[in-house]
């Protein structure tokens, strides 16, 4: 039986970079920001806070790392790879959370995964994401025991919004605040979903401080 709470060295981390990309125009994972991809990117900030890091998309990518595509059919959304990634890990020995991240929100807080761990107060408990009052449920840290009720209710629920399934469960909104930066106050879940944002994270990037 997995330990609880978990701790990073037993919690896998799962990029999910399988969206359409339909306002980006090409695929965000291989979109380049200050010469490094955004899926590099990810890796980076991930990896040292969990266990291990694969990814979930569409086709396979080019990075060394398992790749985990979705078990439901049909594009289902993002709750279809956080499904994936649940499913995933719960194959893994000793684990009970796993951790989705997105590939489009390159500067996520590298306290994210200890945060959420702080957050947890029982093993059902789901953690997501929030900064300036909004939440981004993508972000979150999911009991792999979940799947199965996940599966079920994708299969009947026709918007499948990531909200949704949640308002099903007990859930803890952690909040992150913005990331100071030489320009302004950068919230640290900005994504990148059409090319003028990533000509804006290319301005984020430079305004950090080094």
């Amino acid at each position: 039986m997995a330990d609880f709470p978990p701790q990073k060295t037993n919690i896998p981390g799962v990029i999910l970079a399988g969206g359409r990309s339909s306002r980006m125009g090409s695929d965000k994972a291989s979109a380049h920001l200050g010469g490094r991809t955004l899926l590099d990117h990810a890796i980076s900030r991930l990896s040292p806070q969990v266990s291990s890091v694969a990814v979930n998309a569409g086709s396979e990518p080019q990075c060394g790392l398992a790749f985990i595509p979705d078990i439901i059919p049909g594009k289902a959304g993002p709750l279809a790879g956080i499904h994936a990634a649940m499913a995933y890990a719960a194959k893994l020995e000793g684990v009970s959370h796993v951790v989705t991240i997105s590939i489009d929100s390159p500067f996520f807080p590298a306290e994210l995964v200890a945060d959420f761990i702080g957050a947890l107060d029982h093993p059902e408990r789901i953690a997501i994401a929030a900064s300036e009052g909004r939440s981004h449920p993508v972000f979150g840290l999911w009991p792999v025991a979940l799947a199965a009720d996940l599966e079920s209710w994708i299969a009947t629920d026709e918007k499948r919004r990531v909200r949704d399934f949640l308002l099903r469960h007990d859930v803890a909104e952690v909040q992150f605040p913005l990331r100071p930066t030489r320009a302004a106050m950068l919230d640290p879940f900005f994504n990148i979903n059409t090319p003028d944002d990533l000509i804006e994270a290319e301005r984020w990037l430079q305004a950090l401080p080094s």
